[in-house]
């Protein structure tokens, strides 16, 4: 978790996508994640949280349902968002916050 927080202090934009294995709609944005590393680059840092390894992060987060993305910027959450997003949705979300 100290790792964490530390990752997500950065000044660069963190995305973190939590979400479960077994999750068809997380499952589905597996490529748009990827299209989005691709397109934004040294941008954003894209960070995957398995919720079923890693329930006290979900719980500090109230994670009630997957996926659930988060965006923090040097430590604060800028955005948050449940459910499947597109990449232009958050494409743009990011640029907000670049």
């Amino acid at each position: 978790m100290s790792n964490f927080k530390e990752i997500i202090s950065e000044s660069t934009p963190v995305l973190v996508d939590f979400f479960a294995e077994w999750c068809a709609p997380c499952r589905s944005m597996k490529p748009v994640l990827e299209n989005l590393k691709n397109e934004m680059g040294e941008k954003v840092r894209i960070l995957k949280i398995d919720v079923d390894k890693n329930g006290s992060l979900a719980d500090a987060y109230s994670i009630q349902s997957i996926p659930t993305f988060i965006l923090f910027k040097n430590g604060e959450i800028k955005w948050r968002s449940s459910g499947a997003c597109s990449l232009t949705e958050l494409k743009e979300v990011v640029e907000r916050f670049v």
